[in-house]
């Protein structure tokens, strides 16, 4: 640090500042043991009457804002290591004072010794997040009597690793010894630190219990908005109103007025800092916008709006206006004749220009300064033409609560960009605005400071908070997002003036830019007290059961690693499925119910018992499995054997655990599930192939002997399909994907027919109809393999962006012409006026055109795409077909019309065309003015100026369009056709202020060599279609090798060589242009970055 208060009795040179970085040895925390071996404290008593230059209102020491302490160390000559004071309490957090010996070797290579002087702040914690702002004045204290001390200021932002601040050489180590300056008496110097310090963030700092407030956590960059809220809560007649808006109805999620009960209620009953991560939710906000900050008064004002719209037609309808509204009136007075007008407009803020100003009563005279009409710049006063008057406001009425908001983030032209203006700009605690009323009120407009918003940092970030005067009497509290503290009225006033050049106390870029005045004739019925029989009874009880239901979800979460969740899944979830295996894991509806992991398998059977309310009797859970063959069946649970162990165990550590849980059919009056002997009984289940709907019906399980004949089947699955009981049937095994076989042979067990029996195997039957060779899929395993080829695709049309578009299942053997006709039948057109795009394999979007006669498969079109990611296809709707289409090349220009309108044209001239085709092409589409010429013409458009008239025998092959670059049709004028040797088409083109800040629509005009200027005007007024007075601000200038000649004689006379082409460098003739310098009144194109974007409350 540069920075030192120079006394008279100093003479060395100033120091830097640093963090001491090397090994603190210190010795029994301020204890040194003198040459007789003896302990002797060297930190002094704390003297009382240093103790605390502020007492804190709660008289709790520990907490105070600012302390001043001493160290006296003894025995200073023989001081080696680092020594340290015992601590004193500040804002709760250890503070002591460190000193030690310093060498440092001096540019001459001399070794000087000095005192290096330090505060250290909480230097014993092992945590990393703590921190705390705090200056402080080192001091050494003179022994010699009315001499003055030495001191030196610092201030700091302490943390983990910068927990202490100060000088290395604070005075030169022979000044210190020198008796005669009398810092030392008895070899004892008495060094005195004066702190004061913010409140700490991330320490245990109980804002409730010191304040009696509470904070706002921050997003990641929500302190703007925090600063906001706390003020809008301590409206305390707001936040009643707030409270009682009707919210009964609301979406929890979705309702910006619930959100805002939820934290005011928050604010006003909660111990612990609130969060608003439910309140920008509320406002439709991303994650993002928490990350950027936004402008205060742009929220302030969307806010209210937002909150002001939720109020009306309740019982609080108005409130808003009336705490907020003030009204100004514009006027207009001609100093000549006798012509005014004047308009009344509600504010709920005012914005006060600061730069160049003192304080707010010159901001207010800036703001209601007269401002005269003259020159150029004259009042069109109607049928008294332009006439020279004053232009000015003035204030009609003053409202309850008055937001001001100081200028400080201004546009700076010389660099382009906002910046912060961190001038000295002074505000008072007491304000009287009548001055500033067109007529007195009934009650005087004086008011008192009750909020101070502050900013620290420049126009790219930093960081925001409040001083909050919350019962108007004076006694301030400092908002900093989630730490709350009390302050002097210095600290929440003249601290925030900003310019604070030579203080080192105070930051340079600290200084308010909104503040918050109360009338104080409404300071009573603003600052009503709010208590909790003011807040709807409904509103609390839905407010707390949200606070329950949070809690017991964060107890789930903190305890859900001693849980697992087991998925059941009953014989009804199996019915409609139409694929392999008995269900698919993505479609399935499953019951879920969470178990401990610790929990054994009769526990496990109990809890099924209750939450599926069958006895333990009348249930058996089979446990899902995963096969080798890539097959997931029901198994057995051996529940004798297995009725003690973990589930976690029986699951083999599977979470989530997928069971099929059999039960008793309600309705047939069975008490208990009939045995299942594991040795010798089989678990089969049973499904029914129609091969006319091509459609699978799930038909049951069935306990089987495994030694049981496959002809035994056949009653029972004729029964389960309701069938006559002699129906022939056909029978298949389910093996896995796309292997199904035939069972052949009905007379041999089951054992030997079925590979590989295990409980889960699946017999799918069909009947043996002689018609089957006339269905598309004839048999259950034609099906299967048809739905092994299937595959889900998503078509999107590339015309609109971000098409959701639609699914569509097709088999991965369909070729290009199957795929456009199914295609084709959904969207309810033909399939040749469909064109095919392949998604691009490296991100989204549309990639290369499909030919129509593409030989591959769909398969094919979908190789590069994961197993489980969507797999998508793009398409466009044609208006000629795909076969002339790939014929033709895509042209993309513009249509000019008659008026000079633009309108964007999609053209399919042949490929190996020439303009004239083109403009052939482009005649199909575009309307032609009645009594025109019919003939058209292609130009090539520059940058808003006309490069050239493209000749009709042109390659199209040879255009290319960029970013700069378009290519232009437009109707040849009737006058334009025939163009003699004393004529000429000139291209005009629109500029404002630099000729290369073209704009507009270019176009070309005939003109004549000789003819007046004027005459060209009048053509140039005529082709535009401007008024008059509008075209009177127009200027003209002949623009030759990028240089502008203004043509300001009014009797110019035209002369074609003027605009014949120059020769230039490299052989290039560039086409002289007449500009046309005017303002650009079209909207501009938003250029705004994210800091700037736009605040928006969607819901």
């Amino acid at each position: 640090m540069n920075h030192v208060n120079d006394r008279d009795n100093h003479q060395s040179e100033p120091e830097e500042m640093d963090t001491r970085e090397d090994d603190v040895q210190t010795q029994n925390e301020g204890i040194i043991t003198d040459s007789g071996g003896e302990e002797k404290y060297l930190n002094g008593d704390l003297q009382d009457q240093n103790m605390s230059v502020q007492e804190e209102a709660t008289g709790e020491d520990d907490s105070r804002s600012e302390a001043t302490f001493r160290y006296v160390v003894h025995n200073l000559s023989k001081l080696k290591d680092t020594t340290l004071s015992l601590p004193t309490f500040v804002r709760n957090l250890p503070w002591k004072i460190m000193v030690m010996p310093r060498t440092n070797q001096g540019q001459d290579r001399m070794s000087t010794k000095s005192l290096g002087f330090f505060l250290q702040c909480n230097g014993d914690s092992d945590s990393s997040s703590w921190s705390c702002n705090a200056s402080a004045e080192l001091r050494l204290l003179t022994q010699k009597e009315g001499a003055e001390p030495f001191l030196r200021k610092i201030q700091h932002l302490f943390f983990s690793k910068e927990n202490d601040w100060g000088f290395s050489h604070f005075m030169a180590w022979n000044d210190v010894l020198d008796p005669d300056k009398g810092y030392i008496k008895d070899d004892s110097i008495i060094l005195e630190v004066h702190v004061v310090a913010d409140a700490p963030h991330g320490v245990s700092w109980d804002s409730k219990k010191h304040t009696g407030f509470v904070g706002l956590k921050n997003q990641g960059a929500t302190c703007y908005m925090n600063s906001l809220l706390q003020t809008l809560f301590f409206t305390n007649k707001l936040r009643k109103a707030v409270y009682l808006m009707p919210t009964e109805s609301d979406d929890s999620s979705k309702s910006v007025a619930l959100a805002l009960q939820r934290v005011f209620f928050e604010l006003q009953f909660n111990d612990k800092p609130v969060g608003t991560k439910k309140l920008t939710k509320s406002f439709g906000w991303e994650t993002l916008d928490s990350f950027m900050q936004h402008d205060v008064q742009e929220l302030s004002r969307v806010l209210l709006d937002n909150m002001e719209s939720k109020m009306k037609g309740t019982c609080v309808e108005g409130t808003i206006p009336r705490l907020f509204e003030g009204k100004m009136i514009s006027f207009i007075r001609c100093k000549h004749v006798e012509y005014a007008s004047s308009r009344t407009e509600p504010f709920y803020d005012i914005q006060l220009n600061i730069k160049g100003k003192k304080n707010i009563h010159e901001s207010f005279k800036d703001y209601v300064e007269v401002e005269t009409l003259d020159g150029e710049n004259k009042y069109d006063a109607g049928q008294f033409g332009l006439q020279e008057a004053e232009k000015g406001v003035t204030f009609a009425s003053f409202p309850p609560v008055l937001h001001l908001h100081l200028m400080r983030f201004q546009y700076d032209p010389i660099t382009d960009s906002n910046i912060k203006i961190n001038d000295r700009f002074e505000f008072p605690e007491k304000l009287s605005l009548d001055k500033f009323l067109q007529k007195s009120e009934d009650v005087p407009a004086h008011y008192t400071l009750h909020a101070v918003l502050v900013h620290s940092g420049d126009n790219h970030g930093g960081h925001y908070v409040v001083f909050i005067n919350p019962k108007g009497d004076g006694k301030w509290c400092k908002f900093d997002d989630d730490v709350v503290s009390r302050c002097s009225k210095l600290e929440a006033i003249d601290h925030n003036f900003g310019g604070h050049e030579d203080d080192i106390t105070v930051k340079h870029c600290t200084n308010a830019y909104m503040l918050v005045y109360i009338r104080d004739s409404a300071m009573a019925d603003v600052l009503v007290p709010v208590n909790e029989k003011d807040i709807p009874e409904q509103l609390v009880e839905r407010l707390q059961e949200e606070k329950r239901q949070e809690a017991l979800r964060r107890k789930e979460r903190t305890e859900a690693h001693l849980y697992m969740t087991v998925n059941v899944l009953l014989e009804d979830n199996f019915n409609g499925h139409q694929g392999n295996d008995l269900f698919d894991v993505e479609k399935v509806n499953m019951r879920t119910i969470k178990v401990k992991k610790a929990a054994t398998f009769r526990e496990f059977l109990e809890i099924l018992s209750e939450n599926m309310r069958f006895p333990v009797e009348q249930i058996r859970p089979w446990p899902f499995n995963f096969r080798t063959n890539q097959t997931c069946r029901p198994a057995l649970l051996d529940i004798e054997s297995e009725i003690n162990k973990p589930i976690i165990d029986l699951a083999d550590n599977s979470n989530p655990w997928n069971i099929f849980l059999e039960t008793v059919d309600p309705d047939s009056g069975v008490q208990a599930l009939p045995h299942f002997e594991k040795d010798t009984d089989v678990l089969l289940f049973f499904k029914l192939y129609d091969p006319k709907t091509k459609r699978i019906s799930y038909c049951g399980h069935y306990y089987m002997p495994i030694t049981a004949k496959v002809q035994e089947l056949i009653p029972l699955l004729n029964e389960r399909a309701g069938f006559p009981p002699d129906t022939d049937l056909i029978l298949f095994e389910e093996i896995k994907p796309n292997n199904v076989e035939r069972i052949e042979d009905y007379d041999v067990s089951i054992e030997k027919v079925l590979e590989e029996l295990m409980d889960g195997d699946i017999i799918v039957f069909q009947k043996d109809d002689p018609e089957l060779d006339n269905f598309e899929l004839p048999t259950c395993k034609d099906y299967f393999r048809d739905l092994f080829y299937r595959v889900e695709v998503t078509f999107c049309d590339k015309s609109v962006p971000n098409d959701p578009g639609f699914i569509m299942e097709l088999s991965q053997r369909m070729t290009y012409d199957m795929m456009a006709r199914t295609v084709a039948q959904r969207l309810g057109t033909d399939p040749d006026l469909l064109q095919f795009f392949k998604a691009q394999s490296y991100r989204e979007g549309p990639g290369n055109a499909l030919r129509c006669t593409y030989e591959g498969t769909v398969k094919d079109l979908l190789v590069y795409f994961k197993p489980r990611q969507p797999k998508k296809i793009y398409y466009q709707q044609l208006s000629i077909r795909i076969n002339e289409l790939e014929n033709k090349k895509q042209f993309k220009c513009i249509w000019v019309n008659g008026k000079l309108k633009e309108e964007e044209l999609v053209l399919y001239p042949n490929k190996n065309g020439v303009v004239s085709d083109l403009l052939e092409e482009a005649k199909k589409v575009v309307e032609l003015s009645e009594n025109g010429s019919g003939k058209l013409r292609l130009l090539e458009v520059v940058s808003y100026k006309i490069f050239s008239i493209q000749r009709e025998d042109v390659q199209l092959e040879c255009l290319n369009s960029s970013c700069t670059k378009t290519y232009r049709i437009e109707e040849i004028p009737k006058d334009e056709l025939q163009v003699s040797e004393d004529e000429s088409l000139i291209p005009i083109a629109h500029f404002h202020k630099e000729i290369f800040t073209t704009f507009g629509v270019p176009f070309l005009l005939k003109i004549k060599h000789g003819e007046p200027f004027s005459k060209v005007r009048d053509k140039i007024q005529k082709r535009l279609d401007v008024t008059d007075k509008e075209f009177e601000k127009y200027k003209f200038a002949v623009i030759v090798m990028g240089r502008a000649q203004y043509i300001d004689d009014p009797d110019y006379i035209v002369d074609i060589a003027n605009f014949m082409p120059h020769a230039g460098q490299g052989g290039m003739q560039p086409r002289p242009w007449l500009g046309l310098e005017h303002i650009n009144k079209a909207p501009k194109r938003s250029r705004y970055n994210y800091l700037e974007k736009p605040i928006k409350i969607h819901n």
